[in-house]
């Protein structure tokens, strides 16, 4: 499996008691696919995946496992899990649902010591769909784990061979380089640091997963489209645009604010589920009025 361009890490749809709403999946997809996002990342970090039952998680797996198909998208459904049986019951909803690869972030309370130990945790954690194309998701800013990733790519090549490749989103830049020339490039590498989207097509990642995508994929195209042409200082003035707009996000708190901004951008995925605080009204209308003042709505949103 080789998979380029942009994919989603979508938001949960939550009702506004915080419980999940299934039934606006369809939408977001659709919404998706009018964005031209070719892909989802169902149940990550921007999906709270780690504020979810595992039964929750497996009927967003079955809801989206039918939304993308209708809609064309690739789906890659994250099973990471720190208990070993939820992770393998993920990985079969994941495989049931149809979704066309499976995803893991390593443990994150008892956390592998290295490269060798988290491939023997991803090695049991797939044993239910050893066919499967599986993406390591390298995130160790969330994760708390850091580990050679280019030395798990080796491992994985005998260990683990249904490996695609990583969703990078580590700010080590030395190793990125390292994993995509990694065996000439046999790795699928899809970056995951959404303000450095520029320099992850610079490495020769072919494709990204972002959460800014759900609202500004239009942004995105655009530096796509200037980086393959060659007008390198347009593509930096629209990444520009991504940095800022992402630094206020962080400001404030990003995932709270970034589903926020899905309303503003015309669809509703409710709140953010606890221990995460959703924006007051007060904060959303602030929000609303800085993102205008910024330009927003004129260069992200079509």
């Amino acid at each position: 499996m080789k998979l380029e361009g942009l994919i989603a890490a979508v938001h949960t749809p939550l009702h506004d008691d915080c419980t999940v709403n299934y039934k606006q999946v369809p939408a977001l997809a659709a919404h998706l696919a009018n964005q031209q996002v070719c892909g989802v990342f169902v149940g990550g970090t921007t999906g709270e995946s780690q504020s979810l039952t595992t039964s929750e998680r497996m009927k967003l797996f079955n809801a989206w496992g039918i939304a993308a198909k209708d809609n064309g998208q690739t789906f890659i459904a994250h099973v990471g899990h720190n208990s070993l049986p939820d992770a393998q019951a993920l990985v079969r909803a994941a495989h049931d649902s149809g979704a066309d690869a499976i995803s893991a972030m390593a443990p994150t309370f008892f956390k592998p010591a290295d490269a060798e130990a988290l491939c023997d945790w991803f090695v049991e954690l797939t044993r239910p769909a050893p066919g499967m194309p599986f993406y390591f998701y390298d995130i160790p800013p969330m994760s708390g784990v850091t580990i050679n990733t280019q030395e798990f790519l080796e491992l994985a090549e005998e260990r683990l061979p249904a490996l695609a490749g990583i969703k990078y989103s580590n700010p080590d830049d030395k190793l990125l380089q390292s994993c995509v020339r990694h065996n000439g490039g046999s790795a699928n590498i899809l970056y995951g640091i959404d303000e450095r989207y520029l320099h992850g097509l610079s490495e020769g990642c072919p494709g990204a997963v972002g959460s800014t995508f759900n609202f500004a994929a239009p942004l995105y195209r655009r530096i796509n489209a200037a980086f393959e042409r060659g007008a390198i200082d347009a593509a930096e003035s629209e990444q520009d645009r991504s940095a800022k707009m992402i630094r206020m996000f962080k400001e404030r708190d990003y995932i709270p604010t970034a589903k926020a901004v899905m309303t503003l951008a015309g669809l509703d995925c409710g709140p953010v589920r606890p221990p995460l605080m959703h924006l007051s009204p007060a904060q959303v209308d602030t929000l609303r009025r800085d993102l205008d003042a910024m330009g927003f709505f004129d260069w992200a949103v079509d």
